[in-house]
């Protein structure tokens, strides 16, 4: 049986080819995922042991700044470092912007550094800057430092290298400063998150390592380089791991859509061979030997499509490599890492999948008996057994899921939804048979007006095989379902959390400052273009009944020229608005009375909930007797109501807070929703990309079902050419039959997709309050319509290769 197994594949193997290319995309996806998440690693792993090459020791925990004297003179360390850093804001050649300065070790041989220009500082005034930035040596840079070193002039330094930091995954963005320890702690970084250990050598690194621990503390931390080495690859990759999770998600989806595309092929070539299978059976074989050969087939099939895409997995790997090293990322990925459980994973998965989506019809085939098989195989009927099973379990399950969805719908349970969704559109899958056929059917129906006889042929074509073309629109239907999901779900996103956001603020731009704001700008951003009115509002720091610090300021109803539509909480003389967020610190509810002060001064205020206060509201008196000297510390902006670009005018208003005060911070709805709209909109064709790999597999299999169709029909198309129907006329029969099935599981996915993204949206979004759901019908149609174009396309090899067949040709090949 195994010879004749084999010489069925090399006889038959193009009617495999597209259950060989589903593998293969399919495999490739789940390779091409793992290669580059262990190259992210690989690439993470190098970058983080290059700042632990000369470290044999690294000191972690809380006060290590007082330890470091006493860890240095522990016997046998011959230099001990501290690695500080704090964020400054910096101003100069290539950098305007809140940036990173690290300190450099004072001993040369802990010093990680790789100076590609220049050299690495050693005194005040000095600092080096990572290469690629823009950044020269000798240029000038202004520094502003943080906490306490916020309030000073700054401090003017001067670039003096430039550092190599290519593959430092902390490295993103703007440029990283470098500079000398006593520098850092000028532009105020306090505490020193390591201290990194060279000891002598061939001192004993058990007992140093146990005289280090002595020194430093009990709340110490005392590693080899090596294991912190592991431990922030851990960290930093943490990220990465999460990715690849929903890569793989993504990849299990191509993998369950290219099954379907598997058993439809297997189940078509096996109703093809139904009468070689019975020969087999008339001259000895058991239904066991005649399953085992068709299991074989897949088996073979399985392992040389998943070899292929194992390869061509790895093969993308490399070019994404390629790509993003090219493109200048701070991974740059340049030494692919090909580990062998990534091609081991893929070979299995491909094989498991082949062979388990071909079991259902080898055991469908080896049912029937020998002699009957000789005879025509009639289609199965939804009422027969197996049929009324299935339409029984679909329908019990499909009236699960849709309570379980709606019950996460109206509860705000995205999971529960979610489980809703996934049970309800298996029992839709399950159910195909039952409504595909008939929706192709009434499809038909139209496009017999439309395309005179050969679209009345492909009607009549389309629903002959309603198992067929059932299996054949499922698999479309799961890819055209979730990207139509996707796009209404980001759409649906945006309109909620934009409508959200403009609740959120009480005026069109919001500028807030833990320091006194200069007192000319808000005179200097009232005059800019586009702002209409400006009110300065007097702050302060206050503290709260629990000790902690808060921001507050002083509303009254001189504000009102600049509030937007809704009502904005002014507090009364003895009274405070505060955000949910502060009552549950302060563990207050509404009504409650608490005590604020600021020094020995003190003010008793019955405090108000407002979910749209982003800080404090006191009334004016209140604030003056806790700071009688307290300057404005926010800014309200309202811009002018005919502007139709409020993004610019925001901008420009951010920037020219920012130039007057370092430590300001910017805030509209306008900037807000051109952050979210990146982010969606990135979002959107990430998944899209993603969810098109499975919509690929499942063209293929529309192809391949009409590629076996044309061949199952051969008797038929040359009766049809003899009795007078053109090449031209086949061509288009065969077309009309391919947008018939294409097109309706494009239509079909669109409403299912809309219904589930818009069920989504409200499962997740809820508690943001009014969800908005957004139907992008011009993405929508396009989606319908590109999917639709392409099963055509798919269509176009097999109608060639049988209007070229001559007509007495074919009939004699069907005999």
């Amino acid at each position: 049986m195994l010879r004749t197994t084999l010489a069925q594949l090399r006889h038959q193997g193009r009617r495999t080819l597209s259950a060989t290319v589903a593998v293969v995309i399919a495999v490739a996806f789940v390779v091409a995922t793992l290669v580059v998440n262990a190259t992210t690693t690989a690439t993470v792993e190098r970058a983080v042991a290059a700042q632990y090459q000369h470290t044999d020791l690294v000191v972690t925990g809380d006060g290590l700044d007082a330890a470091l004297p006493r860890v240095a003179r522990v016997p046998g360390v011959v230099a001990a470092v501290p690695d500080r850093e704090v964020e400054v804001a910096a101003r100069g050649r290539g950098v305007d912007d809140q940036v990173a300065i690290r300190s450099v070790a004072a001993d040369a041989g802990l010093a990680w550094q790789d100076v590609t220009s220049g050299r690495l500082p050693t005194g005040a005034g000095e600092v080096a800057a990572s290469d690629g930035h823009g950044v020269r040596v000798g240029d000038r840079l202004h520094l502003t430092g943080a906490g306490d070193a916020a309030a000073g002039p700054g401090t003017d330094v001067r670039v003096v290298g430039l550092v190599d930091l290519h593959g430092d995954p902390t490295a993103a963005g703007g440029p990283s400063l470098f500079a000398t320890d006593a520098q850092v702690r000028a532009l105020g970084g306090a505490e020193t998150s390591q201290l990194r250990l060279r000891p002598a050598a061939g001192a004993d690194p058990d007992a140093v390592r146990s005289a280090v621990r002595a020194a430093a503390g009990a709340d110490a931390t005392v590693v080899t380089g090596e294991r912190q080495v592991a431990t922030q690859v851990r960290m930093l990759t943490g990220g990465t791991v999460g990715l690849t999770a929903v890569l793989l998600s993504f990849a299990g989806l191509a993998v369950v859509v290219a099954g379907l595309v598997i058993a439809n092929t297997f189940g078509v070539l096996l109703a093809q061979r139904t009468r070689e299978l019975a020969l087999l059976r008339c001259i000895g074989a058991t239904s066991r030997q005649v399953r085992r050969t068709v299991l074989t087939e897949a088996f073979v099939v399985g392992l040389v499509a998943s070899a292929l895409g194992a390869a061509v997995g790895v093969a993308l790997a490399a070019v994404a490599s390629f790509v993003v090293g090219r493109l200048g990322s701070p991974l740059p990925l340049t030494e692919l890492s090909v580990p062998p459980y990534a091609v081991v994973a893929g070979l299995v998965v491909g094989v498991v999948t082949d062979v388990a989506a071909a079991a259902v019809p080898a055991r469908a085939a080896t049912r029937v008996r020998a002699l009957a098989a000789l005879r025509p195989l009639a289609t199965a009927s939804v009422r027969s057994r197996p049929g009324v099973v299935r339409t029984v379990l679909g329908s019990l399950a499909l009236a699960a899921g849709v309570l379980v969805l709606l019950l996460g719908t109206f509860t705000s349970l995205l999971l529960v939804a979610m489980a809703g969704g996934a049970l309800s559109f298996v029992a839709i899958v399950l159910l195909g048979q039952l409504f595909v056929p008939p929706v192709v059917g009434l499809a038909g129906r139209l496009a017999r007006r439309l395309g005179g006889v050969p679209a009345t042929l492909a009607a009549g074509n389309s629903v002959r095989n309603p198992r067929r073309t059932a299996a054949t629109t499922t698999a479309l239907l799961v890819g055209v379902t979730l990207v139509s999901m996707a796009l209404v779900g980001v759409a649906s996103t945006r309109a909620t959390t934009q409508a959200a956001l403009d609740g959120r603020f009480p005026t069109d731009v919001v500028v807030t400052a833990d320091t006194d704001l200069p007192p000319t700008l808000p005179a200097r951003i009232e005059s800019l273009d586009g702002v209409a009115r400006v009110a300065a509002l007097p702050g302060a720091r206050v503290t709260g009944p629990r000790g902690e610090p808060v921001r507050a300021v002083a509303v009254d109803h001189a504000a009102d020229p600049v509030l937007r539509d809704q009502v904005v909480q002014v507090p009364a003389a003895g009274t405070a608005v505060a955000p949910p967020w502060l009552l549950s610190t302060w563990d207050a509810d509404p009504g409650d009375r608490v005590t604020l002060h600021v020094g020995d001064r003190r003010v008793q205020v019955l405090v108000r909930s407002d979910d749209d206060a982003a800080d404090l509201l006191l009334a004016p008196s209140d604030l003056h007797r806790l700071a009688p000297a307290a300057s404005a510390r926010a800014l309200w902006v309202r811009l002018d109501g005919g502007l139709t670009d409020t993004d610019a005018v925001s901008r420009t208003v951010s920037r020219t807070a920012l130039a007057a005060a370092s430590d300001a911070q910017v805030m509209s709805p306008a900037m807000e929703r051109d952050a979210l709209d990146s982010v969606l909109d990135g979002l959107l064709i990430a998944v899209t990309a993603l969810l098109g790999v499975a919509v690929l597999i499942a063209l293929v299999g529309v192809g391949n079902t009409l590629a076996l169709s044309v061949w199952e029909r051969q008797q038929e198309s040359g009766l049809l050419r003899a009795l007078g129907l053109p090449r031209r006329g086949l061509h288009r029969m065969l077309l009309w039959e391919a947008a018939l099935v294409s097109g309706t599981a494009s239509v079909l996915g669109l409403a299912l997709g809309a219904a589930y993204g818009v069920a989504g949206t409200a499962a997740a979004l809820g508690p943001l309050g009014d969800v908005h759901a957004v139907l992008p019908w011009g993405q929508l149609l396009l989606g319908v319509a590109v999917a639709t174009a392409a099963g055509m396309l798919a269509s176009v090899l097999p109608a060639r290769r049988a209007a070229r067949t001559p007509p007495v040709a074919a009939i004699a090949a069907a005999t």
